[in-house]
């Protein structure tokens, strides 16, 4: 008989190709898929608009719909990356635990300089807001010594909501180009101090890379590239090399340039960590 998503699938295939299905449907089918045009749509006004110069460059939404989330704040440098502090729910109950020990928390705010690190090393906990640690040396440091994968675990859901919430071509109309180049910015000194890239940033990277139109946020975007962790070649051709080469062929020699020591960096920084993998390995 003819069930509710069977009939929303024949009139998705009478959408397209209406000789294909003969038989009568009602006029109005619950709509149970998205509309697959809306990326699409979205992409080729964007273009139209920045070929005429009356608008921002616009794109559509992370695989799906083109129009963009409701926000309940405005974004900006400061609320991006978080201040660093301690848990406050639990500091005064650690307080009270620890007013007779020796091996009382060491508190991030009170972390001013790297002597101060060494000496309390053994003290030190995270901040409660893991973004903080983008933007202090220091706690970078704490990150390279700490191999806690908790730690790392909670830097990528935090970086990972935020690439995909904030990011410029994937939300349409956003007003926020200009901090969303500052985070990248941050980020990518980040990867540079601790000389590994995020793996929120990798699938980042790998989901936006097909909508990107390799103008919006173009050296933010290619200085993350060059992080990339290295993975299976086919993997890295699929979610790489074929958007980026679909890009390369139809640009102009600058983006072809900056492709070019995009990918340049990668495999330097792709030998630099081979290195030190194998001297480990020697020396142990």
């Amino acid at each position: 008989g003819m069930q509710p998503h069977l009939q929303a699938l024949l009139s998705l295939y009478k959408l397209f190709c209406p000789e294909q299905v003969t038989i009568a449907l009602p006029g109005k089918v619950k709509t149970y898929f998205k509309n697959s045009e809306g990326p699409w749509k979205a992409a080729i006004t964007a273009v139209r608009q920045r070929n005429q110069g009356t608008s921002p460059l616009t794109q559509a939404v992370f695989l799906g719909t083109s129009q963009p989330q409701s926000r309940k704040r405005k974004w900006n440098a400061q609320l991006v990356i978080p201040a660093s502090s301690s848990n406050t729910n639990n500091l005064e109950e650690d307080r009270q635990k620890n007013r007779y020990s020796t091996n009382e928390s060491f508190q991030v705010e009170q972390l001013q300089t790297f002597p101060q690190l060494l000496q309390n090393i053994h003290r030190l906990e995270f901040p409660s807001q893991m973004g903080s640690v983008l933007t202090n040396p220091l706690l970078l440091h704490y990150m390279n010594c700490v191999k806690d994968e908790s730690i790392y675990l909670r830097l990528y859901y935090w970086m990972g909501q935020m690439l995909q919430e904030e990011c410029t071509w994937c939300v349409v109309d956003s007003p926020y180009e200009e901090e969303f180049k500052s985070f990248l910015q941050t980020v990518y000194k980040a990867e540079c101090f601790l000389q590994e890239g995020f793996s929120a940033c990798e699938e980042f990277l790998y989901k936006t890379l097909p909508l990107w139109d390799g103008f919006c946020c173009r050296a933010g975007i290619l200085r993350l590239v060059s992080w990339i962790p290295l993975s299976s070649f086919s993997d890295i051709k699929t979610y790489l090399y074929d958007p980026l080469a679909q890009l390369f062929f139809t640009s102009s020699v600058y983006f072809k340039c900056s492709v070019l020591e995009s990918l340049k960096e990668l495999l330097q920084n792709w030998l630099n960590c081979n290195v030190i993998q194998v001297d480990l390995e020697f020396s142990s």
